[in-house]
């Protein structure tokens, strides 16, 4: 393909500029400081009274807060400079230190800019998707925005999966790509995609940079759209002639984003906080149901629940909000939740629905779900409120926000409120030992469960765990100990296959001071096999645990359960050679120059992951699991409570 002439234009900016310590009349201004300063908690109050402007000014001794350091570019204020430049200095100027981008020739240009940045890392994937999921394993593990690039057409489509992931389980995310010069928009060129079109469902704002001045704009409302409110993927599509136009950035662009700030949730009304805390002090058998919006708030939740002594079922995208190894957790409820979890939402007669969808994989049948119970409904999304689930009591607000108000609440009736739940406790404490989650045997073979298991006592329970999807997902999220929040990584919402390897990737760029460990099965591993590449180049000290049973295990599961055990191409090794284990992922591996090993037998596990951890750098451990075993409990799709089934395997017919 031709290479596209530079476009030496100058685009001038306007005479007058704002000073960056200028304030701004408008109301839809909102500088973002890149470190902004901590603040200490004040007493919850809401006051509609505005201050006097002729107050007297009283001094404290507290000191200044730090002010964040100013940036400093590498061109000078009025040196022109290209729209790819103009881009990687706003990502800079954003604190973004790490990217995970492939090249390709309509994103040239940024990938050149990106060589003159001394701040910023390429973390080369293999493959586009590859890519958006290690910056969503970034997001998550961070709770900052994730940033990656891909170039036009088959690179751009090639996010699709991540950013529909992304907006599903409401993790932040920058995605940029590269696009064909703008006179050449809709003629079908080359590598031309209308990407904004395709992923306007599916990301929660997009842009097509049509004016290059307009970029340093763009950037920050990017960056503040998919971090602030629930958070989300936003795109930026970024022709090549304005990649390659000349500019002279004007950095103190205000925000044009007036609808969207009219939106953001407003402070939680004190009168609502003070009709839960009353429902709590009526009700004898409290539940709360906490989610991903949770994820934020985890010191809030933790003050919440020990002012209360609600017992709390997380959800998957919930876990490690509130530790699961507390007295109070119930763990995960929903399909595959534990029968405790599930009995406590069913008899419940309070449900404090906290940072939550009532999502299908938790409610099932939604007349049967929490049906005895009044219910509370706490979120930052309005459109989430009685979507599903009608609830008795509605707060639309920051789920941190709302805890603090409740904590404060609950802080100043101390003496008053006396709430006991030793007894609705003591219930399920019994349900707890009647209905552990426990395993089959298979001789010397090695149940998956106590694989993981053995994982989550040899890393104390603190190594980030990243997962594909499928049976071993379930397994990763029951029998592993999550007891601090952005620990588990796994698509929830969407369950997209392949998820797990270059999460990890992401994991271990945003905290290379944690143990990573994606927990992976055979059939997702190997969708995004070609990342162990960018492990090794990398030297990523990621872990690579697969649970490998030689089948599609979760379909399997299904097949067993519905379809008369009759197999509709899940299995996924050789069928000419069933006894071999195929493919060799070590092959892999060694081709990747990454140590591995394989084992059989239940007795020689515990030392086998004791190596793998051991290991300085990145290790594949392939663990054969048998393909009958199946996930328990499961409530059926579509089924309730009363619907729970707790025995069975792939050795009986059903």
């Amino acid at each position: 393909m031709a290479a596209t002439a530079p476009n030496l234009s100058i685009s001038k900016s306007p005479p007058f500029r704002i000073p960056a310590s200028a304030k701004l009349p408008s109301r839809f201004s909102l500088p973002i400081s890149e470190n902004p300063p901590k603040t200490r908690r004040r007493p919850f109050s809401i006051t509609n009274t505005l201050s006097s402007p002729h107050q007297p000014i009283t001094t404290t001794t507290s000191p200044p807060p730090p002010q964040p350091k100013p940036f400093i570019s590498r061109f000078s204020p009025t040196e022109p400079r290209k729209g790819a430049d103009v881009l990687v200095e706003a990502l800079e100027r954003h604190g973004v230190t790490n990217v995970f981008a492939y090249p390709g020739g309509a994103s040239m240009e940024i990938h050149q800019a990106l060589t003159r940045s001394a701040a910023i890392r390429n973390v080369l994937p293999r493959h586009e998707q590859g890519g958006v999921f290690a910056a969503e394993g970034y997001a998550r593990a961070s709770g900052i925005p994730g940033v990656c690039i891909a170039t036009s057409g088959p690179g751009a489509t090639n996010l699709v999966s991540g950013l529909a992931d992304a907006l599903l389980d409401s993790v932040p995310l920058v995605a940029i790509t590269g696009q064909v010069p703008r006179r050449m928009i809709g003629t079908d060129a080359f590598q031309e995609t209308p990407i904004v079109e395709v992923t306007r469902s599916i990301t929660k704002h997009n842009y097509l940079v049509l004016d290059v001045e307009d970029i340093p704009r763009i950037v920050r409302e990017a960056f503040f759209l998919a971090s602030s409110g629930r958070p989300g993927p936003v795109l930026i599509d970024v022709p090549k002639d304005i990649q390659q136009q000349l500019v002279v950035p004007n950095w103190d662009q205000p925000m044009r984003l007036p609808g969207y700030m009219s939106r953001l949730p407003k402070p939680p009304s004190e009168a609502l906080l003070e009709q839960v805390v009353r429902l709590i002090s009526e009700s004898k058998r409290p539940v709360l149901y906490a989610g991903g919006g949770c994820l934020n708030s985890s010191e809030e939740l933790k003050e919440f629940v020990g002012r209360t002594g609600i017992p709390v079922a997380s959800t998957l995208m919930g876990l490690g909000a509130y530790p699961c190894s507390d007295e109070l957790s119930l763990q995960m409820l929903g399909m595959h939740g534990t029968v405790y979890a599930n009995y406590a939402v069913d008899k419940s007669d309070l449900l404090l629905a906290f940072g939550v969808r009532f999502d299908d994989r938790v409610t099932g049948k939604l007349e049967a779900f929490a049906s005895r119970a009044k219910i509370v409904h706490i979120d930052i999304d309005s459109a989430e409120i009685g979507k599903n689930k009608q609830p008795h009591v509605s707060i639309c607000a920051d789920m941190k926000m709302a805890l603090d108000g409740l904590n404060t609440i609950l802080e100043g009736r101390e003496d008053k409120l006396k709430l006991d739940f030793l007894a609705w406790r003591q219930e399920l404490k019994e349900q707890k030992m009647r209905y552990p989650l426990g395993f089959k045997t298979f001789g010397d073979a090695i149940p998956p469960q106590y694989a993981i298991q053995i994982l989550d006592e040899l890393t104390n329970g603190e190594a980030i765990i990243s997962t594909g999807v499928g049976q071993h997902q379930m397994w990763a999220a029951q029998h592993y100990k999550y007891n601090r929040a952005r620990q588990w990584l796994t698509s929830g919402g969407l369950g997209a296959m392949g998820f797990g390897l270059p999460a990890a990737i992401g994991a271990a760029v945003a905290r290379p001071d944690a143990v990573v460990v994606d927990i992976d099965g055979d059939g997702s591993f190997i969708m995004n096999v070609q990342e162990l590449a960018t492990i090794r180049v990398e030297n990523l000290p990621v872990k690579i645990m697969v649970l490998n049973n030689q089948h599609l295990g979760m379909v399997v599961q299904w097949e067993d359960r519905f379809y008369h055990a009759n197999r509709a191409h899940t299995y996924l090794g050789n069928p000419l050679n069933e006894s071999e284990i195929f493919p060799n992922y070590l092959k892999f591996a060694e081709g990747c120059n990454i140590p591995a090993a394989r084992v059989v037998k239940k007795g020689d596990l515990k030392a086998a992951i004791q190596k793998m951890l051991d290991t300085p750098g990145p290790y594949l451990l392939d663990v054969i699991v048998p393909h009958q075993e199946h996930v328990l409990p499961m409530i059926p799709s579509g089924g309730a409570f009363k619907d729970v089934i707790t025995e069975g395997d792939g050795r009986s017919s059903y």
